[in-house]
């Protein structure tokens, strides 16, 4: 944290500590470095997650196609203080269709980052529950996230608040 920036208020203070709202146009150019920086996090967990050298603009595509889906969400968190109106986090999802059993509808978390200096003071805590909301309006009867499975990190934030492993995918490099 630089000398001029405040901290972000904690969970305590008088609300959360970012603002959460759906996404715009006019964030993809906030969230692509946000995903990328994850997409390189994940690469950290699993030599099979390398990011592409291309990667920046296929982000920005697949960011773009996602505003446009109905069956996506996808929010973005703002910070407070000197970052307030600057997107310090998002969050994807998407409803998925599970033929073979019920609820139906599956929401999908693909991607949540929120830039260090909001974590581990509720904000992303603040993003999931208000993905969580958006895709049971959308109809999602459950909700998964999907993460590296070395990030202890994410296996842990998930499990406090009551997820737990359903599937597992393997891989091997061909």
């Amino acid at each position: 944290m630089s000398p001029t920036a405040s901290p972000p208020p904690s969970a305590d203070a008088s609300g959360p500590p970012v603002h959460v709202r759906p996404a715009r146009e006019s964030d993809v150019g906030a969230i692509v470095p946000l995903l990328l920086r994850l997409k390189r996090l994940n690469e950290e967990f699993d030599p099979l997650l390398k990011v592409r050298d291309d990667a920046e603009p296929h982000a920005a595509e697949i960011v773009r196609a996602q505003l446009a889906d109905p069956k996506a969400v996808v929010l973005v968190a703002e910070g407070s203080g000197t970052d307030r109106e600057k997107v310090v986090g998002f969050v994807r999802a998407s409803l998925r269709e599970r033929p073979f059993y019920t609820p139906q509808l599956e929401g999908v978390i693909v991607d949540i980052y929120l830039l260090p200096l909001y974590r581990r003071r509720g904000g992303g805590e603040y993003l999931l529950r208000e993905v969580t909301g958006a895709l049971k309006a959308k109809g999602a009867g459950v909700v998964t996230a999907e993460f590296p499975a070395q990030n202890e990190i994410a296996v842990r934030f998930y499990a406090k608040r009551g997820f737990r492993p359903v599937t597992s995918i393997h891989a091997r490099p061909l």
